[in-house]
């Protein structure tokens, strides 16, 4: 009789082996290659890719990723085996870390798991908004991993959990000791990662799961419309993203009075590049040359207990 043992894959977006122009490239190319996130004819994204982004980009994000870079690496990749070892701890069933790009591989973490005699997959992408360029990349990634298997695990697919009431509850405790630590800003800034308004307009719902994220947290926050925003953040190419843009915000709020904002990045549910540097740095700038007075980056939820509990409970209703 065949056996049932569940065993859990986490999944984030990754992260390149060092901070080095080198790893930078490599990882650069595999993730900017992946049509989920740009969609361009390969006859025209080839040339572009190798020919300009590449060459040009990888020494300045290399710099970018030396600026966060952690005794275990990036701060993406300490937070996500930190997260894995908290979940292993509380679940009784192997739990292994695989990145849509980079190392571990998404390859690597689905052949440990069924080393270990895994017979039922529940899989965790570890963004709380669907979209399609990162959790349908993921889906993908499943596909590629089984593609010459001889045999399949069942497979439990977490979609999203943008709602899920020990999400927001992570959220809120995160958001109430800031406001302890530093008083309750004029503005709380939610800022997610965007995505080409195309991608939504083709039926990506992710704007949507942001919405609901942000609406639930001022629920819970108690928050009037005019002490909370949502932007968009990390934009890139020349199509128009999802809007209103982050870094815009950031340079226009204090003409419109608002001298103290603490911004968090809910999509986020580990920091990265993205939230270290490109937020509590770049955004910081931007709000303070514009005449803003204070400034508080609020930190991803990483390894908090709260966060932890939340993927427990994620798992144990799946098991």
């Amino acid at each position: 009789m065949r056996q049932d043992k569940p065993g859990v894959l986490l999944v984030n977006l990754g992260t390149p082996d060092a901070p080095t122009t080198a790893a930078v490239k490599r990882y650069l190319k595999q993730f900017l290659s992946d049509p989920r996130v740009v969609d361009t004819p390969r006859w025209l994204w080839w040339p572009i890719l190798n020919g300009v982004i590449l060459p040009f980009r990888s020494p300045r994000v290399s710099k970018l990723y030396a600026s966060v870079w952690m005794e275990g690496g990036s701060p993406l990749m300490v937070y996500s085996k930190q997260q894995r070892e908290a979940l292993a701890a509380r679940v009784d069933m192997p739990v292994e870390l695989g990145m849509s790009y980079g190392n571990p591989s998404l390859q690597s973490a689905v052949d440990s798991l069924m080393a270990q005699g895994v017979t039922r997959l529940i899989v965790l992408p570890l963004y709380p908004q669907f979209s399609c360029s990162t959790v349908a990349a993921v889906w993908d990634g499943l596909y590629s991993a089984f593609k010459t298997a001889r045999t399949l695990p069942d497979i439990n697919f977490i979609r999203d959990y943008a709602e899920h009431p020990a999400y927001i509850a992570a959220l809120k405790a995160s958001v109430e000791r800031a406001f302890a630590a530093h008083g309750q800003p004029d503005l709380l800034v939610l800022s997610y990662h965007g995505i080409p308004q195309r991608f939504a307009r083709e039926g990506d719902d992710y704007p949507l799961r942001c919405g609901d994220t942000t609406a639930l947290l001022q629920q819970a926050l108690g928050l009037r419309d005019d002490q909370i925003m949502m932007t968009f953040q990390s934009r890139f190419g020349r199509e128009p993203w999802l809007q209103p843009y982050t870094d815009e915000t950031m340079q226009g709020l204090a003409k419109k009075g608002i001298k103290h904002v603490q911004v968090m990045s809910p999509g986020f549910a580990s920091d990265c590049l993205e939230t270290l540097e490109e937020i509590n740095e770049q955004n910081r700038e931007f709000f303070l040359h514009g005449g803003g007075e204070k400034f508080e980056y609020i930190p991803a939820l990483n390894a908090d207990d709260a966060h932890i509990e939340m993927m427990v409970q994620l798992v144990n209703a799946r098991r």
